[in-house]
């Protein structure tokens, strides 16, 4: 890749990777489901319009059932899943646990995608990387009830991640991604709006919270999708998927420097394995990513 590209990489990687310290400030004022809410919100509207732009809002047509549903299954459920188990585990911690998402994409490609299906070095990645989930559960989380429930809410929002991707590879191949993008994130403030109501601040939050909603929804989730999908035109996308095992470094950096969260051995030796797990698992060079359909951080 030329220097342009590796730019782009690392600040996508940066701005995914912040996603988790802007959600810990928002939950300050806000519930999870609102915060979930005005991410996803903010996020359709940015996407729509680049799409709309770029001329390719086409390909939904009949399907806007299954896109609802989609958005339910891959960006509802998990976004709001993450800001929920945030309330209870630092938001660095949620950073690696999100990274699961892959090996969980492993575990279901054996039941529901024979291309993906894992075996020899790819199987033991998966092996590999949920033992990392486990020591991290364990170590770190395990001697709280509330923070072991609050890492287990976030490797579900991976499952959802999981579930989603394979979903979208196997029945919306033929949509443009970012038209794809924006109308799943519309489906998913659709489906959170009415929760999002009834979750509504009864008090005016502050600004803090307001700004980190507003820039995790329109920069951490729209213009991230955006670059996301441009450098997947300009380098391919077995290279774009580096990102993958950038973000979570970002989210502990931010946790650790700017919210003094501690960081244990759980989450060092679980950091490690599974992204070790996921490049094995992804056979050393991504091939499972590539053909994989992108997945929120």
């Amino acid at each position: 890749m030329d220097r342009r590209s590796w730019l782009m990489l690392g600040g996508l990687a940066a701005i995914w990777g912040a996603s988790y310290l802007q959600i810990k400030i928002g939950l300050r004022d806000l519930s999870p489901v609102v915060v979930a809410w005005g991410r996803v919100a903010l996020a359709a509207l940015v996407l729509v319009a680049v799409a709309v732009a770029l001329g390719e809002a086409r390909g939904i047509g009949r399907r806007w059932p299954e896109v609802i549903a989609i958005g339910a299954v891959q960006v509802a459920g998990p976004f709001t899943l993450i800001s929920l188990g945030e309330t209870a585990i630092p938001s660095s911690l949620a950073g690696i646990l999100v990274a699961s998402s892959t090996l969980l994409t492993a575990v279901l490609a054996f039941f529901f995608d024979p291309d993906e299906r894992s075996e020899g070095l790819r199987l033991f990645g998966v092996l590999l990387g949920l033992a990392g989930v486990g020591a991290l559960l364990g170590i770190d989380l395990g001697g709280s009830g509330s923070e072991l429930l609050g890492g287990l809410a976030i490797v579900l929002a991976g499952l959802g991640y999981a579930i989603g991707g394979l979903w979208i590879k196997a029945r919306m191949r033929d949509v443009p991604p970012t038209w794809l993008a924006g109308c799943v994130m519309c489906g998913a403030a659709l489906v959170l709006l009415p929760a999002a109501v009834v979750a509504r601040p009864t008090d005016a939050p502050s600004a803090d919270s307001l700004i980190a909603v507003g820039t995790l929804g329109v920069i951490g989730t729209g213009v991230a999708f955006a670059l996301f999908y441009s450098l997947f035109a300009r380098v391919g996308p077995a290279k774009t998927m580096i990102v993958s095992y950038l973000a979570p470094a970002f989210a502990v950096l931010y946790g650790v420097t700017l919210l003094d969260e501690p960081i244990g051995p759980g989450a060092i030796a679980g950091l490690a394995m599974i992204l070790a797990g996921s490049w094995f698992a992804a056979g050393g060079r991504l091939r499972a990513l590539r053909r994989a359909s992108p997945q929120p951080p």
